[in-house]
C-alpha cells in the first residue's frame, strides 16, 4: 500500500499546526520544530487527507494541521493499520505506536460540526530511521515483519506515584517479560485511583494495543487496594484459570496467598493479569505463569490453534 504526503505540519506549541510543506523527522524524537516531538510514544501523528476531505465535504472547512496532525497522507487508511506497522517514507521509517486518542477536552472542530475526526481516525507514531518529509513524498505501507508480542506492566503504589518508594516489582516484571521475548512498551506508575487505574488499562488495550498486560501491586484488603475492581470493570470477558493458578502455586510458599484478591480478565485481544506488590512475590509468581501465559496470548491473536494437549 502506498500513499502520497500532501501536507506536512508542525507548531511550536501543542495544538493546532501549520502547514510548513517539509520537515526533519529526527530518529527518537520526531519532527524537528514541533512541540509534540520527544522522547515518547506519540512523536509523529497522522492523519488519513482522505478522511478529512470527507468531513470538509460536510461542511467543516478545516485546514492542514488543524486537528493537531504532524503529516497528512492521501491513500492509506491509517485506522486499519494495527500498531507495529512500519511506514517509509523517503529515508525516514517510522512504526505506528497507537490508534486514535483520547480526546478528554472538546475542541472547536468539535463544538461547530458535532464530531471530531481526529480521536477515531488519527495515528501515532515514532521514528525509527530519520530523513526529510515533504508534501509530494511517497509513503510505503511495509510487509508486517515476524510477530513480536507486545507487553505493558503498571504499578499499583499510592507511595510510589508520589516518589516515596521505589518501584522494585515493576523493573522485575519488565526485565522477566524481555527475557521471555515480549517487547515491552509501557511501564507506568499509577496511585490507588480506580478510575484512574480504570482509563490507563483501557488506553493500553484499544490504542495501543498491547497483547498483555501485568499490573503490580493493589490487590490485597486494604480500602485503597483497588485493582481487581478497575481491572473488571473493563474486562470484556473473564479468565479466571490464570488468577486462581497463581494463588494455587502461591499458597505452596505461603499461606498468606489466600488472602490476594488478584483477577485475570481479557479485554478484547488483550490479557490482563493482576500481581502481587511483592517483588519477591512477582517473580515466583511470572516463573510459573509466563511460559502458560505466551500460549494464551498466541490463541488471543489467532497464531496458534486452540488448546489441545501438552
Amino acid at each position: 500500500m502506498q500513499g502520497i504526503v500532501k501536507a506536512v505540519c508542525t507548531s511550536d506549541i501543542k495544538g493546532q499546526k501549520q502547514d510548513v510543506q517539509k520537515a526533519f523527522l529526527k530518529r527518537e524524537w520526531g519532527l524537528e520544530g514541533d512541540a509534540h516531538g520527544g522522547t515518547w510514544h506519540r512523536q509523529v501523528s497522522l492523519l488519513s487527507y482522505d478522511k478529512v476531505k470527507a468531513f470538509n465535504d460536510d461542511g467543516a472547512g478545516v485546514s492542514h494541521g488543524d486537528f493537531g496532525e504532524n503529516l497528512v497522507v492521501e491513500g492509506i487508511d491509517f485506522r486499519a493499520l494495527p500498531v507495529g506497522t512500519q511506514l517509509k517514507c523517503g529515508d525516514a521509517l517510522l512504526e505506528v505506536t497507537q490508534i486514535g486518542k483520547e480526546c478528554h477536552t472538546r475542541c472547536g472542530i468539535f463544538y461547530k460540526m458535532g464530531d471530531c475526526i481526529m480521536p477515531r481516525e488519527g495515528i501515532f507514531a515514532k521514528v525509527l530511521e530519520e530523513g526529510e518529509v515533504c508534501a509530494g513524498d511517497t509513503m510505503d505501507v511495509l510487509p508486517a515483519t515476524d510477530t513480536v508480542f507486545t507487553a505493558a506492566v503498571v504499578t499499583l503504589s499510592d507511595k510510589g506515584a508520589a516518589g516515596k518508594r521505589e518501584d522494585k516489582s515493576g523493573q522485575i516484571v519488565k526485565d522477566m517479560l524481555e527475557a521471555a521475548g515480549y517487547k515491552v512498551g509501557d511501564i507506568l506508575l499509577l496511585p490507588d485511583e480506580k478510575k484512574q487505574i480504570s482509563d490507563v488499562l483501557v488506553t493500553l488495550s484499544d490504542l495501543r494495543q498491547m497483547n498483555l498486560i501485568l499490573t503490580t501491586g493493589g490487590t490485597g484488603f486494604s480500602p485503597r487496594d483497588v485493582t481487581p475492581e478497575a481491572t473488571l470493570a473493563v474486562a470484556t470477558r473473564i479468565a479466571p484459570g490464570i488468577a486462581e493458578a497463581i494463588r494455587a502455586h502461591s499458597l505452596q510458599i505461603t499461606g498468606r496467598a489466600m488472602l490476594s484478591r488478584g483477577v485475570s480478565v481479557i479485554r478484547n485481544n488483550t490479557i490482563i493479569v493482576n500481581l502481587p506488590g511483592s517483588p519477591k512475590a512477582v517473580r515466583e509468581i511470572l516463573e510459573y505463569i509466563l511460559p502458560q501465559l505466551a500460549h494464551g496470548v498466541e490463541i488471543l491473536t489467532n497464531k496458534t490453534n486452540e488448546c489441545g494437549g501438552e
